[in-house]
């Protein structure tokens, strides 16, 4: 069985075009004890996630979340995703029982109380039973509680009946993909959204792959990225302090791997927080330069330096501001985008962008890249990429660059070599890796690369 997926995954599912759907590896504790107060904050978490950007993890540190225990809290986060994951499901079950919509905090109820029964198997009498004493305790939902406690009930009873998983995604971002890149991958793509990602692992060179998979129950992926279903803290985890490792998604860690950094060589990372691709090109043997805008965000890479025993120049600047005359053997900027490709592990994100941010951030990228060009000596190179799946965030971009900067030219990339689904190879060398790929072995983040060189 993969890392990632429950061996106890039983009772009701929804289902899919009448299929049923793949066991959901949410990983969240069911005991009945729990109390109503996590629910309390799950609802919380579910609708700050709606609201805005980051709005999850911004709630977690607000003082409802801080004064639950940490069981408490973490499963309160739990059911919290794994609504998001399934909001267009679940609304699918709610609508057809409701003859009208009720008050937002009343949906939210009923999402939540879904959430645990249909997807995290909580018990469905604690669930339903919670859900309507949340109902009472507030004015505002106090007049909804038999309504609360007879859909709840009913689809106890009868069952969700069929949903579909492309109604998880919004509508504008289904339209996009499917015309990106057809039916068949947007059904692909609304799958991979349903599901909690296990966790992965890059390791320095010269680290036994199977090793670490041994060592933290997991396997050993294409490329040598580890992959692993635990849960929790990273750093109770067996050989962290080692220092041999630190997590990153096996997609994300393909770029850097593209970029082909020899010993000794200059290498600039230009975005470079939270530091997964520095940690990389620095275990590579390279002498790299990190910059980020965020000083906060930077603080984990250095921590991460120094817990593997690796070294970077680390400088706090927006990339495109830096007063520095140097130039590099390769440049990495791996750019400021909508994120769209990361919705496995930040669902919210789909619920948080909106059209317009799409044109808005293809301009930093287009501003990024011309100050990344004036980087890279002659004779070098540069990896741009992005955790989007939106083209004028990738290809786009490296169309219109390649055309201002002719003295750039692609170079094809391998995607064996760099621990890319083969697949995700473009017919211009490029790669777009999308979360549907590897679907046998768990999916993996979207993301697009492209590896170019300068003329000597």
């Amino acid at each position: 069985m993969k890392p990632g997926h429950s061996s106890e995954a039983r009772g009701r599912r929804m289902a899919t075009k009448g299929r049923p759907r793949p066991a959901s590896t949410e990983t969240a504790p069911v005991q009945d004890d729990i109390g109503v107060e996590a629910r309390v904050v799950a609802g919380l978490l579910l609708n700050a996630a709606l609201e805005k950007r980051n709005g999850l993890d911004e709630a977690l540190s607000q003082p409802a979340a801080r004064a639950l225990a940490p069981v408490d809290r973490a499963f309160a986060r739990a059911v919290a995703m794994a609504a998001l994951r399934r909001l267009g499901e679940i609304d699918q079950i709610l609508d057809r029982r409701l003859q009208k919509s009720p008050p937002e905090a009343v949906r939210t109820l009923m999402r939540i109380a879904l959430a645990q029964t249909l997807v995290l198997e909580t018990p469905a009498f604690a669930a339903v039973s919670t859900a309507v004493k949340l109902a009472e305790r507030d004015p505002k939902t106090r007049p909804y509680k038999n309504l609360v406690n007879a859909v709840l009930r009913g689809v106890g009873r009868d069952g969700p009946g069929l949903t579909t998983a492309e109604s998880n995604l919004p509508d504008w971002i289904a339209a996009r993909w499917k015309a990106a890149y057809g039916e068949a991958a947007l059904v692909g793509l609304a799958l991979a959204a349903r599901e909690e990602p296990a966790t992965d692992l890059s390791l320095k060179p010269g680290v036994d792959p199977a090793a670490i998979a041994a060592a933290v129950e997991g396997e050993a992926l294409p490329g040598g990225t580890v992959r692993t279903g635990r849960r929790g803290d990273v750093a109770s985890w067996p050989t962290f302090d080692d220092g041999d490792w630190w997590v990153q998604d096996a997609a994300a860690a393909a770029p850097a791997r593209l970029l082909g950094v020899k010993s000794g060589e200059t290498v600039l990372d230009m975005c470079a927080a939270p530091g997964g691709k520095t940690l990389q090109l620095a275990a590579a043997g390279g002498q790299v330069t990190a910059l980020d805008r965020s000083a906060p965000r930077l603080k984990r890479l250095t921590q991460n330096l120094e817990r593997t025993g690796l070294t970077a120049e680390v400088v706090a600047v927006p990339a495109e501001d830096w007063d520095d005359a140097r130039t590099f053997d390769a440049v990495l900027l791996d750019a400021p985008c909508t994120a769209t490709g990361t919705f496995r592990r930040n669902p919210e994100v789909l619920r948080a962008t909106r059209p317009a941010e799409v044109a808005k951030l293809a301009d930093v990228q287009h501003r990024l890249l011309d100050a990344a060009a004036e980087r890279v000596k002659p004779g070098g190179r540069l990896v741009y990429c992005t955790c989007s799946l939106e083209r004028e965030e990738g290809e786009t971009q490296i169309i219109a660059f390649l055309r201002r900067n002719p003295a750039f030219r692609t170079v094809s990339a391998d995607p064996v070599a760099v621990g890319a689904p083969p697949e995700a190879l473009t017919p211009e060398g490029w790669l777009r890796i999308l979360p549907s790929m590897w679907a046998e072995k768990g999916g993996l983040d979207g993301f697009f690369a492209a590896r170019l060189e300068r003329a000597g």
